[in-house]
Protein backbone atom coordinates (compact mmCIF):
# COMPACT_ATOMS: atom_id res chain seq x y z
CA UNK A 1 0.00 0.00 0.00
CA UNK A 2 2.83 2.62 0.53
CA UNK A 3 4.82 1.73 -2.31
CA UNK A 4 1.25 2.43 -4.21
CA UNK A 5 0.84 5.25 -2.65
CA UNK A 6 4.86 6.39 -3.26
CA UNK A 7 4.48 5.60 -6.92
CA UNK A 8 1.07 7.81 -7.34
CA UNK A 9 2.41 10.99 -5.39
CA UNK A 10 6.04 10.68 -8.00
CA UNK A 11 3.09 10.69 -11.12
CA UNK A 12 1.22 13.33 -9.70
CA UNK A 13 4.45 15.29 -9.24
CA UNK A 14 5.95 14.52 -12.55
CA UNK A 15 2.30 15.48 -13.72
CA UNK A 16 2.54 19.18 -12.30
CA UNK A 17 6.17 19.11 -13.43
CA UNK A 18 5.23 18.57 -16.79
CA UNK A 19 2.70 21.24 -17.08
CA UNK A 20 3.92 23.80 -15.54
CA UNK A 21 7.30 23.04 -17.89
CA UNK A 22 5.01 23.50 -20.67
CA UNK A 23 3.82 26.48 -19.79
CA UNK A 24 6.90 27.84 -18.84
CA UNK A 25 8.44 26.75 -22.62
CA UNK A 26 5.03 28.08 -24.07
CA UNK A 27 5.92 31.80 -22.32
CA UNK A 28 9.37 31.75 -23.23
CA UNK A 29 9.07 31.19 -26.73
CA UNK A 30 6.21 33.67 -27.11
CA UNK A 31 8.97 36.44 -26.59
CA UNK A 32 9.70 38.76 -29.69
CA UNK A 33 13.63 39.47 -30.40
CA UNK A 34 14.92 42.21 -32.35
CA UNK A 35 18.58 40.55 -33.88
CA UNK A 36 19.72 43.17 -35.76
CA UNK A 37 18.45 45.94 -38.50
CA UNK A 38 20.25 47.15 -41.09
CA UNK A 39 19.39 50.64 -43.07
CA UNK A 40 19.86 50.89 -46.56
CA UNK A 41 22.22 53.43 -48.09
CA UNK A 42 22.22 54.47 -51.24
CA UNK A 43 25.12 54.85 -53.70
CA UNK A 44 26.23 59.04 -53.73
CA UNK A 45 25.31 59.56 -57.21
CA UNK A 46 21.46 59.11 -56.47
CA UNK A 47 22.02 61.82 -53.76
CA UNK A 48 19.25 65.15 -54.67
CA UNK A 49 21.09 68.69 -54.20
CA UNK A 50 19.14 71.67 -54.53
CA UNK A 51 20.55 72.23 -57.93
CA UNK A 52 19.41 68.73 -59.01
CA UNK A 53 16.14 69.25 -57.49
CA UNK A 54 15.65 72.24 -59.52
CA UNK A 55 16.27 70.63 -62.78
CA UNK A 56 13.35 68.09 -61.61
CA UNK A 57 11.23 70.98 -60.84
CA UNK A 58 12.08 73.06 -63.99
CA UNK A 59 11.69 69.77 -66.48
CA UNK A 60 8.00 69.85 -65.35
CA UNK A 61 6.54 72.22 -68.00
CA UNK A 62 2.80 72.33 -66.46
CA UNK A 63 3.79 74.59 -63.38
CA UNK A 64 3.39 78.21 -63.19
CA UNK A 65 5.11 81.08 -61.01
CA UNK A 66 2.85 80.34 -57.84
CA UNK A 67 2.99 76.83 -58.91
CA UNK A 68 7.29 77.46 -58.18
CA UNK A 69 6.55 79.45 -55.31
CA UNK A 70 4.57 76.98 -53.03
CA UNK A 71 7.09 73.91 -53.95
CA UNK A 72 10.17 76.76 -52.73
CA UNK A 73 8.03 77.12 -49.39
CA UNK A 74 7.59 73.55 -48.82
CA UNK A 75 11.02 72.31 -49.55
CA UNK A 76 12.48 75.53 -47.28
CA UNK A 77 9.99 74.44 -44.79
CA UNK A 78 10.86 70.67 -44.88
CA UNK A 79 13.59 70.02 -43.01
CA UNK A 80 15.43 67.71 -45.18
CA UNK A 81 18.65 68.90 -46.23
CA UNK A 82 20.60 68.05 -49.55
CA UNK A 83 21.93 64.13 -48.76
CA UNK A 84 18.95 62.44 -49.32
CA UNK A 85 18.39 59.88 -52.10
CA UNK A 86 16.47 59.79 -55.55
CA UNK A 87 15.81 56.57 -57.84
CA UNK A 88 17.55 56.66 -61.23
CA UNK A 89 14.83 57.24 -63.35
CA UNK A 90 13.83 60.52 -61.70
CA UNK A 91 17.88 61.86 -61.67
CA UNK A 92 18.43 60.46 -65.18
CA UNK A 93 14.95 62.77 -66.43
CA UNK A 94 12.81 59.35 -66.72
CA UNK A 95 10.15 60.87 -64.26
CA UNK A 96 7.37 60.82 -66.22
CA UNK A 97 7.97 57.59 -68.11
CA UNK A 98 9.62 55.29 -65.68
CA UNK A 99 10.09 51.42 -66.85
CA UNK A 100 9.02 48.16 -65.10
CA UNK A 101 13.12 47.51 -64.91
CA UNK A 102 13.60 50.98 -63.36
CA UNK A 103 10.69 50.24 -60.36
CA UNK A 104 12.34 46.85 -59.84
CA UNK A 105 16.08 47.75 -59.87
CA UNK A 106 15.12 50.43 -57.23
CA UNK A 107 13.43 48.03 -54.91
CA UNK A 108 15.89 45.62 -55.41
CA UNK A 109 19.02 47.26 -55.07
CA UNK A 110 17.47 48.42 -51.45
CA UNK A 111 16.77 44.50 -50.34
CA UNK A 112 19.50 42.57 -51.77
CA UNK A 113 21.91 45.49 -50.21
CA UNK A 114 20.70 45.69 -46.54
CA UNK A 115 19.71 41.52 -46.84
CA UNK A 116 22.93 40.97 -47.92
CA UNK A 117 24.32 42.69 -44.70
CA UNK A 118 22.16 41.02 -42.29
CA UNK A 119 22.63 37.64 -43.01
CA UNK A 120 26.34 38.72 -42.87
CA UNK A 121 26.39 40.36 -39.36
CA UNK A 122 23.59 38.04 -37.83
CA UNK A 123 25.98 34.82 -39.25
CA UNK A 124 22.67 33.47 -40.08
CA UNK A 125 22.33 31.73 -43.76
CA UNK A 126 18.96 32.36 -45.59
CA UNK A 127 17.86 28.84 -45.64
CA UNK A 128 17.34 29.31 -42.03
CA UNK A 129 14.72 32.06 -42.23
CA UNK A 130 11.29 30.39 -41.00
CA UNK A 131 9.16 33.70 -42.36
CA UNK A 132 9.57 36.22 -44.93
CA UNK A 133 7.76 39.71 -44.88
CA UNK A 134 8.25 42.77 -47.86
CA UNK A 135 6.37 45.71 -47.07
CA UNK A 136 6.47 48.08 -50.04
CA UNK A 137 3.61 49.87 -50.24
CA UNK A 138 2.67 51.19 -53.81
CA UNK A 139 4.85 48.50 -55.87
CA UNK A 140 3.33 44.86 -55.86
CA UNK A 141 4.66 43.03 -59.17
CA UNK A 142 4.42 39.21 -60.04
CA UNK A 143 6.10 37.04 -58.88
CA UNK A 144 5.98 39.16 -55.47
CA UNK A 145 8.91 40.88 -54.05
CA UNK A 146 9.03 37.98 -51.62
CA UNK A 147 9.46 35.45 -54.27
CA UNK A 148 12.58 37.51 -55.67
CA UNK A 149 13.70 37.39 -52.22
CA UNK A 150 13.35 33.37 -52.38
CA UNK A 151 14.52 32.89 -55.47
CA UNK A 152 17.99 35.39 -54.83
CA UNK A 153 18.83 33.50 -51.49
CA UNK A 154 17.69 29.96 -52.45
CA UNK A 155 15.43 29.97 -49.23
CA UNK A 156 13.30 26.51 -48.44
CA UNK A 157 9.98 25.41 -49.93
CA UNK A 158 8.50 25.80 -46.49
CA UNK A 159 9.41 29.34 -45.95
CA UNK A 160 6.25 31.54 -44.82
CA UNK A 161 6.00 34.53 -47.12
CA UNK A 162 4.21 37.51 -46.87
CA UNK A 163 3.76 40.40 -49.44
CA UNK A 164 2.25 43.67 -47.35
CA UNK A 165 1.34 46.48 -49.81
CA UNK A 166 -0.60 49.64 -49.34
CA UNK A 167 0.18 49.67 -45.62
CA UNK A 168 1.60 53.22 -45.91
CA UNK A 169 3.87 54.93 -43.80
CA UNK A 170 3.16 52.50 -40.62
CA UNK A 171 3.95 49.14 -42.52
CA UNK A 172 6.43 48.11 -39.68
CA UNK A 173 4.35 48.07 -36.97
CA UNK A 174 2.41 45.85 -38.97
CA UNK A 175 4.78 43.79 -40.71
CA UNK A 176 5.96 42.70 -36.44
CA UNK A 177 2.31 42.66 -35.27
CA UNK A 178 2.14 39.95 -38.13
CA UNK A 179 5.23 37.90 -37.12
CA UNK A 180 4.54 38.10 -33.52
CA UNK A 181 1.30 36.55 -34.09
CA UNK A 182 3.04 33.85 -35.74
CA UNK A 183 5.81 33.62 -33.36
CA UNK A 184 2.88 32.05 -30.26
CA UNK A 185 2.18 29.24 -32.84
CA UNK A 186 5.90 28.17 -33.01
CA UNK A 187 8.28 27.47 -31.71
CA UNK A 188 12.01 28.66 -32.23
CA UNK A 189 11.33 30.62 -35.36
CA UNK A 190 13.58 33.12 -37.09
CA UNK A 191 11.55 35.40 -39.31
CA UNK A 192 13.06 38.49 -42.01
CA UNK A 193 11.19 41.71 -42.64
CA UNK A 194 12.08 43.83 -45.75
CA UNK A 195 10.36 47.67 -45.31
CA UNK A 196 10.63 49.86 -47.99
CA UNK A 197 8.64 52.31 -50.84
CA UNK A 198 8.74 52.73 -54.04
CA UNK A 199 9.45 56.24 -55.92
CA UNK A 200 10.07 55.75 -59.45
CA UNK A 201 6.82 54.52 -60.43
CA UNK A 202 5.09 57.08 -57.91
CA UNK A 203 6.30 60.38 -59.12
CA UNK A 204 3.53 63.20 -59.33
CA UNK A 205 4.01 65.69 -62.48
CA UNK A 206 0.66 67.27 -62.22
CA UNK A 207 0.28 70.58 -61.07
CA UNK A 208 -2.44 70.01 -57.75
CA UNK A 209 -1.04 71.14 -54.86
CA UNK A 210 -2.30 68.49 -52.63
CA UNK A 211 -0.43 65.79 -54.79
CA UNK A 212 3.08 67.59 -55.09
CA UNK A 213 3.56 67.26 -51.25
CA UNK A 214 4.69 64.16 -52.14
CA UNK A 215 8.12 65.03 -54.22
CA UNK A 216 8.78 66.77 -51.88
CA UNK A 217 8.69 64.74 -48.80
CA UNK A 218 9.39 61.34 -49.99
CA UNK A 219 12.97 59.50 -50.36
CA UNK A 220 14.50 56.76 -51.30
CA UNK A 221 15.42 54.65 -48.56
CA UNK A 222 14.56 50.77 -46.55
CA UNK A 223 15.44 48.36 -44.04
CA UNK A 224 15.47 45.04 -43.58
CA UNK A 225 15.88 43.07 -39.58
CA UNK A 226 15.46 40.07 -37.98
CA UNK A 227 13.28 38.73 -35.28
CA UNK A 228 13.37 35.27 -33.77
CA UNK A 229 11.44 33.59 -30.59
CA UNK A 230 14.02 31.57 -29.77
CA UNK A 231 14.97 32.04 -26.03
CA UNK A 232 18.55 30.38 -27.20
CA UNK A 233 19.19 33.48 -29.09
CA UNK A 234 18.21 36.23 -26.79
CA UNK A 235 21.83 36.84 -25.32
CA UNK A 236 22.65 37.85 -29.03
CA UNK A 237 19.92 40.45 -29.43
CA UNK A 238 19.29 43.86 -29.38
CA UNK A 239 16.12 44.52 -28.50
CA UNK A 240 12.77 42.73 -26.93
CA UNK A 241 9.35 43.26 -27.64
CA UNK A 242 6.83 44.34 -24.94
CA UNK A 243 3.86 45.65 -26.78
CA UNK A 244 2.19 46.23 -30.06
CA UNK A 245 -0.56 48.45 -30.62
CA UNK A 246 -2.59 49.29 -34.09
CA UNK A 247 -5.24 52.26 -34.28
CA UNK A 248 -7.41 51.78 -37.47
CA UNK A 249 -9.75 54.64 -38.11
CA UNK A 250 -11.00 53.86 -41.82
CA UNK A 251 -14.04 53.50 -40.46
CA UNK A 252 -14.45 57.39 -40.88
CA UNK A 253 -14.84 58.45 -44.64
CA UNK A 254 -13.05 61.89 -43.94
CA UNK A 255 -10.36 59.90 -42.13
CA UNK A 256 -10.00 57.19 -44.95
CA UNK A 257 -9.44 59.73 -47.95
CA UNK A 258 -7.59 61.50 -46.34
CA UNK A 259 -3.91 60.21 -48.17
CA UNK A 260 -5.25 58.31 -50.73
CA UNK A 261 -3.99 57.81 -54.19
CA UNK A 262 -6.02 58.87 -56.87
CA UNK A 263 -6.34 60.57 -60.34
CA UNK A 264 -6.29 64.59 -60.70
CA UNK A 265 -8.42 66.35 -62.91
CA UNK A 266 -6.57 65.69 -65.73
CA UNK A 267 -5.99 62.29 -65.29
CA UNK A 268 -2.57 62.05 -63.54
CA UNK A 269 -2.04 59.57 -60.69
CA UNK A 270 -0.50 60.97 -57.57
CA UNK A 271 -0.89 60.59 -53.99
CA UNK A 272 -3.63 62.93 -52.41
CA UNK A 273 -2.67 64.91 -49.06
CA UNK A 274 -5.92 66.58 -47.89
CA UNK A 275 -6.72 69.66 -45.49
CA UNK A 276 -8.30 66.75 -42.94
CA UNK A 277 -5.25 64.75 -42.29
CA UNK A 278 -4.02 66.44 -39.43
CA UNK A 279 -7.64 65.84 -37.68
CA UNK A 280 -7.40 62.41 -38.70
CA UNK A 281 -3.99 62.00 -37.24
CA UNK A 282 -5.03 63.24 -34.07
CA UNK A 283 -7.75 60.64 -33.74
CA UNK A 284 -6.21 57.96 -34.64
CA UNK A 285 -3.10 59.20 -32.62
CA UNK A 286 -5.22 59.82 -29.53
CA UNK A 287 -7.55 56.65 -29.86
CA UNK A 288 -3.73 54.67 -29.96
CA UNK A 289 -2.42 56.07 -27.08
CA UNK A 290 -5.20 55.47 -24.73
CA UNK A 291 -4.88 51.86 -25.58
CA UNK A 292 -1.29 51.97 -25.45
CA UNK A 293 -1.31 53.72 -21.94
CA UNK A 294 -2.04 50.73 -19.64
CA UNK A 295 0.27 49.12 -21.57
CA UNK A 296 3.34 51.35 -20.41
CA UNK A 297 2.52 53.57 -17.71
CA UNK A 298 3.64 52.55 -14.25
CA UNK A 299 1.06 52.50 -11.86
CA UNK A 300 1.18 56.21 -9.89
CA UNK A 301 1.24 57.41 -13.47
CA UNK A 302 -1.63 54.99 -14.66
CA UNK A 303 -3.55 56.20 -11.88
CA UNK A 304 -3.86 59.21 -12.53
CA UNK A 305 -4.67 58.57 -16.23
CA UNK A 306 -7.86 56.70 -14.79
CA UNK A 307 -8.30 59.86 -12.68
CA UNK A 308 -8.62 62.16 -15.91
CA UNK A 309 -10.40 59.90 -17.99
CA UNK A 310 -12.62 59.49 -14.87
CA UNK A 311 -12.97 63.10 -14.72
CA UNK A 312 -13.20 63.96 -19.16
CA UNK A 313 -16.10 61.28 -18.90
CA UNK A 314 -18.30 63.49 -16.21
CA UNK A 315 -16.95 66.87 -18.10
CA UNK A 316 -17.77 65.67 -21.79
CA UNK A 317 -17.08 68.62 -24.08
CA UNK A 318 -15.78 68.21 -27.75
CA UNK A 319 -15.02 64.10 -28.23
CA UNK A 320 -12.05 65.60 -30.44
CA UNK A 321 -10.69 67.93 -28.43
CA UNK A 322 -10.93 65.95 -24.89
CA UNK A 323 -8.83 62.75 -26.59
CA UNK A 324 -6.45 65.30 -28.13
CA UNK A 325 -6.14 66.62 -24.14
CA UNK A 326 -6.47 63.35 -22.28
CA UNK A 327 -3.36 62.09 -24.19
CA UNK A 328 -1.81 65.09 -23.78
CA UNK A 329 -2.02 65.07 -19.75
CA UNK A 330 -0.20 61.70 -20.11
CA UNK A 331 2.88 61.70 -19.27
CA UNK A 332 4.96 58.90 -21.34
CA UNK A 333 8.22 59.88 -20.44
CA UNK A 334 7.38 58.04 -16.97
CA UNK A 335 7.08 54.73 -18.89
CA UNK A 336 9.47 55.09 -21.75
CA UNK A 337 12.83 56.78 -22.37
CA UNK A 338 13.53 57.34 -26.00
CA UNK A 339 10.85 57.63 -28.65
CA UNK A 340 11.08 56.78 -32.06
CA UNK A 341 8.62 59.11 -34.19
CA UNK A 342 7.71 58.79 -37.55
CA UNK A 343 9.31 61.34 -39.79
CA UNK A 344 6.25 61.79 -42.03
CA UNK A 345 7.51 66.02 -41.71
CA UNK A 346 8.80 68.80 -39.69
CA UNK A 347 5.06 69.16 -38.71
CA UNK A 348 4.24 66.45 -37.78
CA UNK A 349 7.34 65.68 -35.68
CA UNK A 350 6.71 69.17 -33.86
CA UNK A 351 2.87 68.27 -33.31
CA UNK A 352 3.23 64.72 -31.89
CA UNK A 353 6.97 65.94 -29.71
CA UNK A 354 3.81 68.76 -28.15
CA UNK A 355 1.20 66.06 -27.45
CA UNK A 356 3.86 63.82 -25.61
CA UNK A 357 5.30 66.84 -23.66
CA UNK A 358 8.76 65.70 -25.46
CA UNK A 359 12.19 67.65 -25.10
CA UNK A 360 13.87 68.93 -28.01
CA UNK A 361 16.40 65.98 -27.00
CA UNK A 362 13.40 63.62 -27.53
CA UNK A 363 12.88 64.65 -30.88
CA UNK A 364 16.55 64.96 -32.28
CA UNK A 365 16.67 61.84 -33.82
CA UNK A 366 13.31 62.02 -35.49
CA UNK A 367 14.21 65.32 -36.59
CA UNK A 368 17.79 64.58 -37.70
CA UNK A 369 16.18 61.43 -39.35
CA UNK A 370 14.33 63.71 -41.75
CA UNK A 371 17.15 65.95 -42.44
CA UNK A 372 19.45 63.32 -43.26
CA UNK A 373 17.39 60.93 -44.98
CA UNK A 374 14.00 62.84 -46.10
CA UNK A 375 10.89 60.46 -45.57
CA UNK A 376 11.59 57.11 -46.03
CA UNK A 377 8.00 55.67 -45.37
CA UNK A 378 7.86 52.75 -43.22
CA UNK A 379 11.41 52.02 -42.65
CA UNK A 380 11.79 56.00 -41.32
CA UNK A 381 11.30 54.59 -37.92
CA UNK A 382 14.19 52.14 -38.27
CA UNK A 383 16.95 55.58 -39.43
CA UNK A 384 15.71 56.91 -36.11
CA UNK A 385 16.53 53.95 -34.14
CA UNK A 386 19.45 53.90 -35.41
CA UNK A 387 20.76 57.33 -34.82
CA UNK A 388 20.28 56.63 -31.21
CA UNK A 389 22.13 53.34 -31.50
CA UNK A 390 24.70 55.88 -33.33
CA UNK A 391 25.09 58.11 -30.76
CA UNK A 392 25.25 55.62 -27.94
CA UNK A 393 21.99 56.40 -26.15
CA UNK A 394 20.49 53.00 -26.00
CA UNK A 395 21.44 51.22 -22.79
CA UNK A 396 20.53 47.89 -21.39
CA UNK A 397 16.96 48.29 -19.48
CA UNK A 398 15.90 51.22 -21.65
CA UNK A 399 12.46 51.53 -23.05
CA UNK A 400 12.21 52.23 -26.98
CA UNK A 401 8.30 53.55 -28.31
CA UNK A 402 7.94 53.47 -32.04
CA UNK A 403 4.90 55.46 -33.05
CA UNK A 404 4.01 55.61 -36.61
CA UNK A 405 0.81 56.63 -38.92
CA UNK A 406 -0.18 55.85 -42.41
CA UNK A 407 -2.89 56.03 -45.22
CA UNK A 408 -6.03 54.20 -44.43
CA UNK A 409 -5.82 55.66 -41.60
CA UNK A 410 -3.81 54.15 -38.91
CA UNK A 411 -1.72 55.00 -36.06
CA UNK A 412 0.65 52.20 -35.06
CA UNK A 413 3.21 52.16 -31.96
CA UNK A 414 5.91 49.51 -30.32
CA UNK A 415 7.30 49.39 -27.30
CA UNK A 416 11.19 47.22 -27.09
CA UNK A 417 13.58 46.85 -24.02
CA UNK A 418 16.79 47.30 -24.84
CA UNK A 419 18.51 44.10 -23.96
CA UNK A 420 22.63 45.30 -23.99
CA UNK A 421 24.28 48.62 -24.72
CA UNK A 422 24.20 49.23 -27.99
CA UNK A 423 26.94 51.62 -30.42
CA UNK A 424 26.82 50.51 -33.88
CA UNK A 425 27.33 53.33 -36.19
CA UNK A 426 24.81 51.63 -38.73
CA UNK A 427 24.17 53.82 -42.04
CA UNK A 428 25.03 56.93 -40.09
CA UNK A 429 28.27 55.91 -39.11
CA UNK A 430 30.21 58.01 -41.96
CA UNK A 431 28.11 61.52 -41.17
CA UNK A 432 27.18 60.53 -37.23
CA UNK A 433 29.83 63.15 -35.91
CA UNK A 434 27.89 66.23 -37.54
CA UNK A 435 24.53 65.58 -35.90
CA UNK A 436 23.25 67.84 -34.92
CA UNK A 437 24.22 70.46 -37.36
CA UNK A 438 24.04 73.85 -36.42
CA UNK A 439 21.41 74.61 -38.66
CA UNK A 440 19.14 72.85 -40.00
CA UNK A 441 18.41 75.70 -42.63
CA UNK A 442 17.59 74.19 -46.19
CA UNK A 443 20.29 75.60 -48.67
CA UNK A 444 17.72 76.18 -51.22
CA UNK A 445 16.04 79.08 -49.75
CA UNK A 446 20.08 81.02 -50.74
CA UNK A 447 20.07 79.67 -53.97
CA UNK A 448 16.70 79.85 -55.23
CA UNK A 449 14.85 82.50 -53.01
CA UNK A 450 14.14 85.00 -56.06
CA UNK A 451 11.49 82.45 -56.61
CA UNK A 452 9.45 84.60 -53.69
CA UNK A 453 10.21 87.90 -55.45
CA UNK A 454 8.90 86.58 -59.07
Amino acid sequence: MDLLWTISTILLLCSLLSILWKGFDRRRNRSCYLLDFVCYKPSDDRKLSSELCSDIIVRNKRLSVPDYKFLLKVVVNSGISEDTYGPRSIIEGREECPTHDDCVDEVDDCMYRTLDELFLRTSISPIDVDVLVVNVSMFAPSPSLTSRIVNRYRMREDVKNFSLAGMGCSASPIAIDLVNNIFKTRKRTLAVVVTSESIAPNWYYGTDKSMMLGNCLFRSGGCSFMLTNDPSLKHRAKMSLKCLVRAHIGANDDAYSCAIQKEDDEGRVGFHLSKSLPKAAVRAFAENLQRLAPKVLPVGELALYVLRGFRHRLWRSKEAKTDAATAAMVNFKSGVDHFCLHTGGAAVIDAVGRALGLTKYDVEPARMTLHRWGNTSASSLWYVLGYMEAKKRLRRKDRVLMLSFGAGFKCNSCLWEVLRDLNDGGAWEDCIRAYPPQTLVNPFMEKFGWVKEA
